[in-house]
């Protein structure tokens, strides 16, 4: 009878260990679908750093396979169709068409969502604490930080009398923040001419309508690309959900910064792809909040900025 040395004994055991662990190594497939009009949406870049930090590498741990409309409402249907029949292992989203889109579209997939402003209000979860089904995410806290919003534009133009606010007819979200914005309107003893939108052309048309001493308050949700619409208008005092805008020469900004909530929203994505069940992921609130100003824009509109928003801004375009 023929002996097998110990030593070649235990390198044939580490031989087969290694090729079991390679071939239980798994690609996971990660579905992206959101109304941006590119696939480097600052959340999705910030979903692929958050999950380098937690060790997945794309290429080797992760893929993605993303799906953006460019502002379309009616294509986001069939772009999370297009995921389910894909077989992704979890679909990531950002704003609320795309969340209940890809919530219809499946019950057994895992959905982690970004930039929902009310994900109870809007019926995406039953509760933020206990969510159910196979979604949960990161709120951006939309509704709430509204009014902050039209306080952030009364300070840094008190002359304004007057604010628009422009979002789509089917924003639920914005539709939503309604309520509190009016609130916060008579507060600050400013007129607040709410205007939704069906489509560019009405969009357009309401822009023409703003006056030169009126303020704007641009939409959360980018359907239509109405943020951006607001953006190219005259030269009007506007205040944005995000600090991108002002990166591109929007005046003020407050809100969550789109890429940290990608960043928080791949915690749970890693948590999920290690066996967590979406239904025992507590709905997060977006962590980071972020107060930016363009100064430059603020001298072509011949504003002084006061030093109380230079103080508490942790963003500066200068």
């Amino acid at each position: 009878m023929d002996y097998v040395p110990a030593a070649v004994f235990l390198l044939l055991v580490c031989v087969a260990s290694v090729a079991e662990a390679q071939s239980e190594q798994r690609l996971y497939r990660i579905g992206v679908l959101n109304q941006a009009w590119a696939a480097n949406h600052p959340a999705v870049e910030g979903l692929k750093e958050g999950l380098r930090e937690q060790g997945y590498i794309e290429g080797r741990d992760v893929m993605f396979d993303i799906r953006f409309t460019r502002g379309d409402p009616g294509a986001t249907s069939a772009a999370a169709e297009e995921l389910v029949k894909a077989g992704v292992d979890v679909i990531f989203t950002s704003n609320e068409p795309a969340t209940l889109a890809a919530k219809q579209a499946t019950q057994r997939i895992p959905i982690v969502f970004t930039l929902v402003g009310d994900p109870v209000l809007t019926r995406i979860v039953a509760s933020l604490a206990r969510p159910g089904g196979n979604v949960t995410g990161i709120s951006s806290r939309a509704t709430e930080l509204a009014p902050k919003r039209l306080e952030v534009l009364k300070t840094l133009v008190p002359a304004v009398k007057r604010v628009w606010f422009v979002y789509h007819s089917s924003d639920i979200t914005d539709t939503a923040a309604l309520a509190n914005l009016r609130d916060a309107a008579r507060r600050l003893q400013l007129e607040l001419i709410a205007r939704a939108v069906n489509d560019s052309a009405e969009t357009t048309q309401v822009l023409k309508e703003v006056g030169a001493a009126d303020g704007v308050l641009a939409p959360v949700v980018d359907t239509l690309d109405i943020p951006a619409a607001v953006l190219e208008a005259a030269r009007i005092p506007s205040v944005f959900p995000t600090a991108l805008w002002v990166e591109h020469g929007a005046l003020v900004s407050y809100g969550p910064s789109f890429r940290a909530q990608g960043v928080q929203a791949a915690r749970l994505v890693a948590k999920i792809l290690r066996g967590t069940r979406p239904q025992d992921l507590p709905v997060e609130g977006a962590d980071r909040i972020d107060l930016a100003v363009n100064l430059s824009t603020a001298r072509q509109l011949q504003l002084e900025v006061p030093p109380k928003i230079l103080f508490r801004a942790n963003v500066i375009q200068r």
